[in-house]
């Protein structure tokens, strides 16, 4: 955990994904968040976080429903959201933040 919270407090922006390898709109998720990744690897970080391998994590941020995506900046949550999510919604986020 604390390599996380080293990664999230920084002063980059850092996109998590919450998922589970058995969930069905977690899998539909990934290659929208490699997408991102590719696009914003230079001026951000993006991490994926296996609820079910890293479960003291999701605890600590009430992971209830996955996926489940967070942008942290300083170690502040800037944006919160769950379920399936397009790539131009987050996107649009990201670019808000950067």
């Amino acid at each position: 955990m604390t390599k996380f919270d080293s990664i999230i407090s920084s002063n980059e922006l850092t996109l998590v994904d919450f998922y589970a390898s058995w969930c069905g709109p977690c899998r539909m998720q990934s290659p929208i968040i490699d997408k991102i990744k590719e696009r914003y690897n230079e001026s951000m970080n993006i991490l994926k976080i296996d609820v079910d391998h890293d479960n003291e994590i999701a605890s600590v941020y009430s992971i209830h429903s996955i996926p489940t995506l967070i942008l942290f900046k300083n170690g502040r949550i800037l944006w919160r959201a769950s379920g399936l999510r397009q790539a131009s919604d987050i996107e649009a986020k990201i670019r808000e933040f950067l």
